[in-house]
């Protein structure tokens, strides 16, 4: 049996919580007239941009770089500084300290004038591109694509096209392949109901208010259940901070080009042509049996946005004979960015990155 509490254990208690309330009251002041985190802890130079296309080499941390680069290919809807939120916490700054010679494709929010651009921009135009640049900028031939989410669905469309390419290792976290599980999203985006014509004829580029609302329907009480959390931690500067940073992040939801939301509703939600073998882009056909080339899937145990029914056809259906699909804890974010990442993610990615790297 436990002892009762004595008078001193329960004024220290007392004490305690008066203290947290007094502290989490005059921190959620300073909270709401602070400004916004400060986030991208690497430094790093704009080495070629061209419309919502930016691509960005991270300055070496380490005095020995393997030879071939990393490209990393951010989904086309976020931000790419949740790989880079803060010194200590940044996928990119381990990748550099490990020795890997790094480089990102990241995006702007596009313009009117690029409500044009479609998949065939993204995967047959943006991507080889921005490869050539790193092979141009490195001086080596090959490249290591590392690809985060919808940018893995590019990078795997492109992967297809181009089986010959320079690159040599190509890694995918949580990709969606089965579009017809991806639960919820499936359900808001039925073409019974959903007239994305109208939408994009109307719009030109889809507001990021859409793109962020769906994501908001898959956890209606997310946000709420948010909010009561950072209050009860308001004391705990280290948790706002991590908290501030994320929000910041998922708050910075970019607007998505007319023609690929069309694009990417059509032809891959609705007729689910990557599983379906019946994509083209470009006047191709994607074939994702035509990879052949080292490969890596890591999946989100707790994934709610790509669900492991969505995910899981990606390594079967490459054509590789050393291919790998890791499902490590955690969900969409925190698998890449977090003290989870840490834990999980990153060590293996490096571990998987060494031997092909040399």
């Amino acid at each position: 049996m436990s002892s009762a509490p004595t008078e001193e254990s329960v004024a220290a208690r007392v004490t305690a919580t008066v203290e947290r309330a007094i502290q989490r009251n005059i921190k959620g002041l300073e909270y709401f007239g602070s400004a916004a985190p400060v986030v991208g802890a690497c430094e790093r130079d704009l080495i070629h941009s061209r419309g919502t296309m930016l691509l960005y080499h991270y300055r070496p941390l380490a005095d020995e770089i393997y030879r071939i680069p990393v490209l990393l290919v951010m989904a086309t809807s976020s931000r790419g500084y949740i790989l880079d939120l803060a010194p200590g916490q940044s996928f990119v700054e381990f990748l550099l300290k490990r020795g890997y010679d790094v480089y990102m494709l990241d995006w702007a929010p596009p313009t009117a004038a690029e409500k044009t651009l479609d998949l065939n921009t993204y995967v047959n135009d943006f991507i080889p591109d921005c490869i050539e640049k790193v092979q141009a900028d490195s001086g080596e031939t090959d490249v290591t694509l590392a690809a985060y989410c919808m940018g893995g669905v590019l990078s795997t469309m492109y992967m297809a096209l181009n089986p010959d390419g320079p690159v040599v290792n190509f890694v995918c976290f949580t990709t969606p392949i089965n579009w017809h599980g991806m639960g919820l999203f499936s359900s808001f985006s039925d073409k019974r109901w959903f007239d994305v014509d109208r939408l994009v004829d109307s719009l030109g580029n889809v507001p990021p208010e859409v793109v962020v609302a769906s994501f908001d329907m898959l956890r209606p009480v997310s946000r709420i259940a948010g909010n009561i959390r950072l209050w009860d931690n308001m004391w705990n500067d280290e948790a706002v901070k991590a908290y501030r940073r994320l929000e910041r992040w998922g708050n910075d939801t970019l607007p998505l080009a007319g023609e690929y939301f069309r694009d990417t509703t059509k032809k891959l939600m609705w007729e689910n042509g990557l599983v379906e073998r019946t994509l083209e882009v470009g006047g191709r056909r994607v074939d994702i049996g035509n990879i052949k080339v080292p490969f890596l899937h890591v999946v989100a145990e707790h994934d709610h946005i790509v669900p492991y029914e969505a995910s899981s056809p990606l390594v079967k259906m490459v054509g590789s004979t050393d291919k790998e699909e890791v499902i490590l804890k955690g969900g969409h974010v925190s698998l890449v960015a977090g003290a989870n990442a840490q834990k999980r993610l990153w060590p293996r990615l490096d571990q998987w990155l060494q031997e092909r790297s040399l």
